[in-house]
């Protein structure tokens, strides 16, 4: 019989891991938010007594936030572009990932490894490799002069929202497509088998059997890629640069490294967190709700 203290002592590694380089650090950027700014070298002082914390960096930011603030343009303009990156993603992914699960036979390994392997790059230099693809004379533009589809090359990199979002669909459809996969291959066929004995034809099977018991991959990829999509700065900042397609992660970054005040970084930094924390809080009561109606049906 295990000891007691066996597997708590397995996570414990695992567990300082994420308070030394996860809730410390964060917590230092929540005293920053909720601190003061020294007077003469405009420095960030930040408090680390809960009961000192002053609020109005956070009140700041959250009216720039506001309808008639200047933020809020660029707030919507994010939620939109993680919306149809997301959406792009699932119309993607989800194909890939059943025919991985359900059609793809002996080269099902294969498949995974070349699906995992553009992770192995770093992501700018990802990125950096589409700026070359979408250059004026890069090979985008050459294909689509020469099939006669554009009359001339065409600005990809000029500050356009397409290229923001499908860069963004490129960086992180595999962390969509992993979810899935293993949410679709999960699946018991016996569950598909008995739709098809009841009458039921290969579209309906999908959509009555399929769809629901992946639903559990589906919102998994989904905060998995909507996460870090809501904080990116630098996808934007490579294949754009403009300022008609910032998103916040661009206004935080700012602050914090050329706009002379942390404090409205960190402010900012903890309003999206909190926002993201309700989209967690979702994810984790969806998954709950279905974990127990599994064990109720």
């Amino acid at each position: 019989m295990y000891r007691r203290w066996l597997w708590p002592g397995f996570a414990l590694p695992g567990t300082v891991w994420l308070i030394v380089l996860f809730l410390v650090p964060f917590y230092a950027v929540v005293a920053v938010a909720f601190g003061s700014v020294d007077p003469i070298l405009l420095q960030p002082v930040p408090v680390w007594n809960p009961l000192e914390w002053n609020v109005g960096w956070i009140v700041e930011v959250l009216e720039r936030l506001a309808p008639n603030g200047e933020w809020f343009g660029v707030a919507v303009r994010t939620i939109v572009y993680v919306a149809i990156a997301l959406g792009l993603s699932l119309l993607i992914g989800y194909p890939v990932a059943y025919y991985i699960a359900r059609h793809a036979g002996r080269t099902k390994s294969l498949l995974l490894i070349l699906l995992i392997a553009p992770l192995w790059i770093n992501y700018l230099m990802r990125m950096l490799a589409w700026v070359n693809l979408l250059a004026p004379d890069g090979y985008v533009n050459r294909f689509l002069t020469y099939t006669h589809v554009l009359a001339e090359p065409r600005d990809w990199l000029g500050g356009r929202a397409s290229t923001v979002i499908l860069a963004l669909v490129y960086g992180y459809i595999p962390f969509m497509i992993l979810p899935l996969f293993a949410a679709l291959d999960r699946i018991d066929r016996s569950h598909l088998e008995a739709a098809r004995d009841l009458g039921a034809s290969p579209f309906s099977t999908f959509l009555h059997v399929t769809l629901p018991l992946s639903k559990a991959g589906i919102l998994g990829g989904a905060v998995l890629i909507a996460l870090p999509m809501f904080g990116d700065y630098y996808t934007p900042n490579v294949v754009s640069g403009a300022p008609q397609t910032s998103m916040i992660g661009n206004q935080i970054d700012f602050y914090f490294h050329y706009g002379g005040q942390p404090t409205i970084g960190a402010a900012t930094t903890v309003v999206l967190a909190a926002f993201l924390t309700v989209l967690m809080a979702y994810y984790v009561w969806t998954i709950h709700r279905a974990s127990q109606e599994a064990r109720t049906a």
